[in-house]
């Protein structure tokens, strides 16, 4: 070991193979909630899913394959949304939104790219926790798309982000149900 190597510079080498997202390392043996928490890009994700008291059930045994809007993607919606939604009085709506981003099981991308392939449409169809309709549609260079029930679609700009109870996906946009 380097004598003039800092403990910044050791963890870094020591999580060389971790995957960074929003400038925090996502340690495989830690649950989605627990890393999410230290994502600088997902801070608005984070409140969201505390003010709507799913902190629990995202730190479950899962497993869970979430499709993680950004806080870009958050900022993006009409203005006094988010803030409207983190009031104690919309947590069922709330809810509803964030649950239409969470599919039962660990989907990684290629698994998504598998089943979309197998399909004449390039689609594959998830129902997600919320009850409501997901598609994701792979394009002739693998980029990943998820669609929303209102035909929205946000890329997945970051892809299997393994966790002890699931996958996390970045996306560019909040999936919102109907």
């Amino acid at each position: 070991m380097d004598a003039g190597m800092d403990d910044s510079a050791m963890m870094k080498n020591d999580a060389s193979d971790v995957p960074m997202v929003g400038g925090a390392p996502m340690f495989p043996d830690k649950n989605i909630v627990e890393n999410a928490v230290n994502s600088a890009d997902h801070t608005t994700l984070v409140a969201a899913v505390k003010a709507a008291g799913l902190v629990e059930t995202l730190s479950g045994e899962g497993p869970f394959t979430v499709f993680a809007p950004t806080n870009d993607a958050f900022a993006a919606l009409p203005d006094g949304t988010v803030e409207t939604l983190l009031k104690p009085e919309n947590k069922d709506q709330l809810t509803k939104i964030l649950t239409a981003h969470v599919v039962p099981g660990r989907w990684t991308a290629e698994d998504i790219i598998r089943e979309a392939r197998g399909n004449r449409d390039r689609f594959y169809h998830f129902n997600a926790v919320s009850g409501d309709a997901l598609s994701a549609k792979v394009t002739a260079g693998n980029r990943v798309f998820i669609f929303d029930e209102n035909g929205n679609a946000y890329e997945v700009t970051q892809a299997d982000v393994m966790q002890s109870n699931g996958v996390i996906h970045v996306v560019e946009g909040v999936l919102l149900p109907r």
